[in-house]
């Protein structure tokens, strides 16, 4: 597990590329069926990486660090933004734990959120889901498709795993200004008002190597769709029935009344 007290930007950066490793590479500890899907980042409009410890004794308290970016007009990723989370729970519960989360912002508005800095309550201005993981997940995102937030965690320590429910999220004001060296708000930052820092290169990277692997993946599925079409033998037309024997062949003959009558003829 990472570090979850509030440090420099450039030190919160390193850290955010870490954790995302760990959530979209191979290890011995996780398989392709425990990582995040490449679709999901590939097609997430904003994401938050942060550390987070909980203790408890009685009442739980949890606080971290982290930051927040979002995908801007163009495609690219914006600079990030330094914030910190806070909460309180209740409940017997006994313990420390630290987790790293990965979470996915999927609509703009969680976004918007995001930027207007003060506090933000997860679970309140926004719906949280636990995100999808491993490859075949279509269907299980199709069920969490309203959510605004995707969560994914990887924790050590006493508790189940750290819930976002009723947490607070914090721009750290100060954090972005020594950074950019300029008093700029988060909202001006995932709006793309500064340009990313080469100190995020290893976080970029990372993120567009998993769009890469997904547009690969879309082309491939619809190369081998269409390869199919294409390699379709032709429909055969459908068989002439046999024709009866002239013995059996029908003739129309007419009755007293005038009507007709279809029968056979001997």
């Amino acid at each position: 597990m990472n570090n979850p007290i509030p440090a420099s930007l450039k030190t919160e950066v390193n850290k955010a590329a870490k954790i995302l490793r760990q959530f979209t590479e191979i290890s011995a500890r996780s398989g392709p069926d425990k990582l995040i899907p490449a679709h999901v980042i590939a097609k997430a409009q904003g994401l938050a990486i942060i550390s987070v410890i909980k203790a408890g004794f009685m009442i739980t308290a949890r606080g971290g660090s982290g930051i927040v970016l979002a995908r801007l007009s163009d495609g690219r990723w914006s600079a990030p933004s330094a914030i910190g989370i806070a909460g309180l729970g209740g409940g017997f519960e006994i313990g420390v734990e630290v987790s790293d989360l990965v979470i996915i912002l999927n609509q703009r508005r969680a976004i918007e959120a995001f930027g207007k800095g003060g506090n933000l309550t997860l679970g309140g201005n926004c719906t949280v889901a636990v995100g999808p993981v491993g490859r075949n997940v279509e269907a299980d995102i199709a069920l969490r498709s309203t959510a605004a937030v995707f969560t994914y965690c990887k924790s050590r320590g006493l508790f189940a795993g750290v819930s976002l429910e009723g947490s607070y999220l914090i721009e750290r004001k100060e954090t972005n200004k020594k950074f950019y060296f300029q008093d700029i708000r988060a909202s001006s930052i995932l709006n793309g008002e500064v340009e990313p820092p080469a100190a995020a290169n290893d976080l970029y990277e990372i993120l567009e190597s998993y769009t890469e692997k997904y547009t690969t993946d879309w082309q491939n599925k619809h190369m081998r769709a269409s390869s199919k079409m294409t390699n379709k033998p032709p429909e055969r037309p459908p068989s002439r029935p046999p024709s009866r024997p002239q013995s059996q062949r029908a003739a129309m003959i007419y009755t007293p009344e005038g009507s007709d009558r279809l029968c056979l003829k001997d």
